[in-house]
């Protein structure tokens, strides 16, 4: 069986990142790449690579529904609500990188394969995919209590869609801390720095856990072993430090590189959705090729 066909619903930074890196992959087959604005860098760049440039949004695509069984939506928020009905009713599968919240949250190293029959799939938030790991590999040893994420990242990184987005974000990371890493209450903060030149995305992460000092040599070691997961995937995910325990305390410092396919080096925020949305669309095309050959 060939490549899964997939298209990048969204012409702006991080659809563009996407393109780059569906590029690269050798289970998923980009066919289209959908915007509104035909003078878009990312429409422009998909005509010179040969991909279908669909430039009439959602409704240019599902007059072509054939082009693609797995869509990327990497619009807004709002706009995934319409997009993800719209979708569902054309049979498709869709990777929501919005707060938007449709499908199931999912982290790929916490929950995917509880997933792939899924015809949404939320890939929650950029702090949440670089947090969620670190919070659930604490719990999996000791029962979270709380959890506080404090997500910065370069304010040159933070694009239109980002800056209207972030009560969402706070909102639906908060709950993913919950729902995915375990945590009985979480919180997430984000914080926009202006600083120059412009700063890598850093996360912290602050953990209660009743007995969390008793425990520190398996806490460190589950997240070590979480953090070579998402490594896998974000070669430019690092912790900064060991843990730091004080008590039932828990802290952890997380840096995020990206890998500089069309974003910055320094924009991780942006690189971690887009390379955790292709790591699920690759094992839901490992899924569907399975269901054929057995």
């Amino acid at each position: 069986m060939g490549k899964v066909k997939v298209a990048v619903l969204g012409s702006g930074n991080i659809g563009t990142d996407l393109m780059l890196k569906l590029h690269q992959s050798e289970l998923l087959e980009l066919t289209a790449v959908i915007g509104i604005d035909p003078k878009s860098d990312g429409l422009k760049r998909a005509r010179e690579l040969g991909y279908e440039m669909i430039d009439t949004g959602i409704e240019g695509f599902l007059e072509r529904a054939e082009l693609a069984d797995i869509i990327f939506d990497a619009t807004s928020a709002k706009a995934h609500i319409k997009h993800a009905q719209l979708l569902r009713e054309a049979g498709k599968q869709v990777l929501d990188l919005t707060p938007a919240a449709v499908g199931p949250f999912v982290v790929p190293p916490v929950n995917l394969k509880e997933h792939l029959d899924a015809d949404n799939i939320n890939l929650i938030t950029c702090g949440g995919q670089a947090t969620i790991p670190i919070v659930h590999a604490i719990n999996q040893v000791q029962q979270v209590e709380y959890a506080e994420i404090v997500a910065t990242i370069s304010s040159k990184s933070a694009g239109p869609g980002t800056r209207a987005n972030i009560d969402e974000f706070t909102q639906t990371t908060a709950r993913g801390i919950e729902k995915i890493g375990g945590a009985k209450k979480g919180k997430a903060i984000i914080i926009l720095n202006p600083a120059e030149p412009p700063i890598l995305m850093r996360d912290t992460v602050h953990v209660i856990a009743e007995d969390a000092q008793a425990n520190e040599e398996e806490i460190t070691a589950s997240i070590k072993a979480m953090e070579k997961q998402v490594q896998t995937y974000v070669p430019g995910y690092r912790l900064r430090q060991d843990p730091i325990y004080d008590s039932n305390k828990v802290t952890v410092f997380i840096e995020v590189e990206g890998a500089g396919d069309y974003l910055p080096r320094y924009s991780g925020n942006l690189d971690i959705m887009t390379a955790a949305s292709v790591k699920v669309a690759e094992e839901w095309a490992k899924h569907k090729i399975n269901q054929v050959t057995v």
